[in-house]
């Protein structure tokens, strides 16, 4: 199996309305969002999917939250921002975005608050 990922950074605050400690204060971040894709074949030209096209789709999410506080954005109203939730939301609009090959093979999107922390969500039961 081939895997490929690509990744796209964004500063944002947020905070979190359940849970008590020092994370419940608006505090920011530089995430790192990650968003990988599988399959066993490759294109004639020797590649599993062009980088670029799902590069593209991305940034331009990582954009949108891109310096703001996320609390503030209708896709966290209801839900904590929260990495495990913005892991979730960056999959599930790639999964809208990308064209039916690579949405079909999307694998994983992780989200990293810090260089040694991050969050992963997917639709499979993943092993490693």
């Amino acid at each position: 199996m081939y895997v490929v990922s690509v990744q796209a950074h964004y500063d944002s605050a947020h905070y979190l309305r359940n849970y008590h400690g020092k994370c419940e204060r608006l505090h920011g971040h530089r995430y790192v969002v990650e968003a990988a894709l599988a399959t066993q074949k490759l294109d004639a030209s020797g590649l599993a999917f062009d980088f670029v096209d799902v590069k593209r789709e991305l940034r331009g999410l990582a954009d949108e939250l891109d310096h703001t506080n996320l609390n503030d954005l209708p896709q966290f109203a209801e839900i904590e921002p929260s990495a495990e939730n913005q892991a979730r939301y960056f999959y599930e609009e790639l999964k809208k975005r990308l064209p039916p090959a690579m949405s079909e093979a999307l694998l994983y999107v992780r989200v990293w608050e810090t260089p040694t922390q991050w969050a992963q969500y997917s639709e499979r039961q993943l092993f490693f």
